[in-house]
């Protein structure tokens, strides 16, 4: 499997558990995720994200999004795209 970074975590927060991600890439929702730091490794399907508090299936390079994360990530963590 290969690994296409598309962004990097600027914030999280603990209730609900979500993350903001500042995007340099693109995603999609259903689309196999890994986040991956120094103390930070989870993978999971994108089962959704917003854009200011607006629900979207897709963004882009530049776009500053929310998602749902399974557990804790930190700012500064790396956000991959997984291809199969």
């Amino acid at each position: 499997m290969q690994e296409i970074e598309v962004g990097r975590i600027s914030d999280f927060f603990a209730k609900p558990v979500v993350a903001g991600v500042e995007l340099h890439g693109s995603l999609k929702t259903g689309d196999l995720v890994r986040i991956k730091g120094a103390t930070t490794d989870l993978e999971f399907v994108l089962a959704s994200m917003q854009i200011e508090h607006l629900a979207v299936t897709e963004a882009k390079d530049g776009d500053l999004i929310g998602i749902k994360v399974p557990d804790r990530v930190r700012r500064g963590d790396h956000v991959y795209k997984v291809i199969e």
